[in-house]
């Protein structure tokens, strides 16, 4: 599958604009036809990242807004590694959380609320080795 190319914007007033825009107004349907849901208050959470490693998310991140336009191409793609996600709280996989593994190393994350229905939680790039090390160890996610 062919990636759209990145988004350029000057603020992030444009780049909140535009997730609205392209994620907020109806669900995006996966190539297996669940419907996700995108949150207008998950913007902050997905584009931003923390300096300090804290959970403190206090930078905006052009490297995660730039492929903001990945994420529905991800959700769509029949290609992608699917996975199941891991629940940092309880420190156990969840079956509930389907982790999307694309080109370029991108993670898109949904959270299961039933058979065809999800919510987004999170997209990234994953540049640390570690962290594909582990998504690649998770257990495959099956329906």
């Amino acid at each position: 599958m062919i990636y759209p190319s990145l988004v350029y914007y000057q603020t992030i007033a444009e780049y909140r604009s535009h997730y609205k825009r392209v994620y907020c107004q109806k669900p995006i349907k996966t190539f297996d036809e669940i419907a996700v849901r995108f949150r207008n208050d998950i913007f902050d959470h997905c584009f931003f990242e923390s300096t300090q490693r804290n959970q403190v998310k206090d930078v905006f991140s052009n490297t995660r807004a730039e492929r903001m336009d990945w994420i529905k191409a991800a959700l769509q793609d029949s290609a992608a590694k699917l996975y199941v996600g891991w629940d940092g709280k309880r420190k156990r996989y969840d079956k509930n959380r389907r982790v999307v593994l694309v080109v370029a190393n991108y993670i898109v994350v949904i959270r299961m609320k039933g058979k065809k229905t999800a919510l987004f939680v999170t997209a990234y790039v994953a540049n640390s080795p570690s962290t594909l090390t582990k998504i690649k160890k998770s257990p495959l996610w099956e329906p």
